[in-house]
């Protein structure tokens, strides 16, 4: 064994110690540190990298040289003034459980060796019950809400398929012909999975929103389905990027009582507002999807990267992903987890979801949930009041989208972005043809004293700009 890591070895103790000090340290210092750390790079730029060592010095070494190179440059994602992309923390359960996650380094894809698929398997049970989903819900985790929707939409390409009475994943996505993937306001992971899948960026078919809203317009998703010859693919949205604006799930899952389509569900995060009895009335027919995405670093606050996808039909989840090896477990009635994603090779991303279910129960994610609502429609109430402001949008869950009240270009919106960067971290987005930003709040950490220096971070970039 090479010498230095045999020494690190015979010290793993102390070298583990070493770690959690540091980790400690960088949780510990989230309130003090700038949510985006000033003198980055410009766009499109790096720092120079350094040469690989040939010989190297250690993980003591190794830590120190990140501590020092790499982590005054992170930013604070972690913490309650992070309010891009819709990001989540990770709660001291799970983070727990991802390091356990680390050490015991499971590929949970094969029964040969099981615990991990048994525990993946009583995590997604907790899930669907969190989330009101029947038994015939089955579900798999996946890395990310993409993930999700590709998967769910390479279940709904063999449906297709099963209605044409061909098979896309023995003949090609071109054994379906045309395809037509009707949604109001889709995101941009939908595009990416259909390109993926061979169906096309074109066959996404928008379909008219009601309007002032991103939510689709039932009566215009039926006259579509009308015109579409064939069976069809409908993506409804629980939980949009700009508004967190949501489909009529009932309504859209009645048509099919008329129309020959596949339901695809992206809740990614908007399925968490099953939790709130105030708004579990919009996740209302979640249960009526054929297929389902739920991104877990989202609002479950476990660590990147963890997503679950949901769906009716298994078996053809399994006739799109089953994969042939002498050292793998059978298809059979129950397949394997490396028959159902694309991946082979899946780390237990279940034990850090686990791990905060198990520790804070229903009960727990739901003030989750309900405090960053709170926290949203405050910091809504407040960057209304600003003159200098405006919102674009009534805040109907979890998002802030807003924008300047005069010349709301992006380079004014970037500026202002720049200025209250050390205080709180925003994305760029277009809403109505306006260019805007959003305020996600899903942290577990964000209380109303974050709201507060937020707004005040906010308003005081406005009128450095005006």
């Amino acid at each position: 064994m090479d010498r230095t890591l045999a020494d690190d070895l015979a010290r793993l103790p102390d070298l583990l110690d070493a770690t959690r000090r540091a980790a400690a340290d960088a949780l510990g210092t989230l309130d003090a540190r700038p949510v985006v750390p000033p003198g980055r790079p410009p766009a499109g730029t790096s720092h120079a990298p350094e040469p690989l060592p040939e010989h190297g010095a250690g993980a003591d070494s190794a830590l120190a040289a990140f501590r020092e190179r790499w982590e005054p440059r992170l930013s604070a994602s972690a913490g309650p003034r992070y309010l891009g992309f819709v990001t989540g923390g990770a709660t001291p359960a799970a983070l727990a459980g991802d390091w356990l996650t680390a050490a015991h380094d499971q590929n949970s894809n094969s029964s040969l060796d099981g615990a991990g698929q048994d525990l993946e398997r009583e995590t997604v049970g907790w899930l669907r019950d969190l989330l009101h989903l029947g038994p015939q819900h089955t579900g798999t985790f996946v890395s990310g809400a993409t993930m999700s929707n590709t998967t769910g939409l390479a279940i709904a390409r063999e449906w297709l398929g099963e209605r044409l009475g061909v098979s896309p994943a023995d003949d090609g996505a071109g054994a379906l012909g045309p395809v037509r993937v009707l949604s109001g306001a889709p995101h941009s992971s939908i595009a990416k999975a259909l390109s993926v899948l061979g169906l096309g960026r074109n066959s996404l078919v928008p379909v008219p929103t009601l309007p002032g809203r991103e939510a689709v317009d039932p009566a215009a998703l039926d006259r579509a389905l009308a015109d579409t010859p064939g069976p069809a693919v409908v993506v409804t949205n629980a939980g949009t990027v700009n508004t967190a604006d949501f489909d009529d799930l009932r309504a859209v899952a009645a048509l099919k009582e008329r129309h020959d389509f596949w339901l695809h569900t992206d809740a990614a995060f908007g399925a968490f507002a099953a939790l709130s009895p105030d708004h579990a009335h919009l996740v209302d027919g979640l249960d009526a999807a054929d297929s389902l995405c739920v991104d877990l670093h989202k609002w479950l606050n476990v660590p990147y990267d963890s997503a679950v996808q949901f769906t009716r039909r298994r078996d053809l989840q399994a006739r799109v992903f089953q994969n042939a090896a002498a050292y793998l477990g059978p298809l059979g009635d129950h397949p394997d987890l490396v028959h159902l994603t694309p991946e082979n090779s899946h780390r237990l991303r279940a034990l850090a979801a686990w791990f905060t279910l198990r520790a804070y129960g229903r009960q727990g994610h739901r003030e989750i949930v309900e405090r960053d609502i709170a926290c949203a429609r405050a910091l809504g109430e407040q960057l209304s009041e600003d003159p200098a402001l405006r919102l674009l949008a009534p805040v109907r869950l979890n998002v802030v989208c807003f924008t300047l009240a005069e010349a709301p270009t992006p380079a004014r919106l970037s500026a202002l972005r720049e200025a209250a960067a050390a205080d709180v971290f925003v994305t760029p987005t277009r809403y109505g043809g306006i260019p805007a930003l959003r305020a996600a709040f899903a942290n577990w950490r964000t209380t109303p004293a974050d709201v507060r220096r937020a707004a005040q971070a906010l308003c005081g970039a406005a009128k450095e700009i005006a």
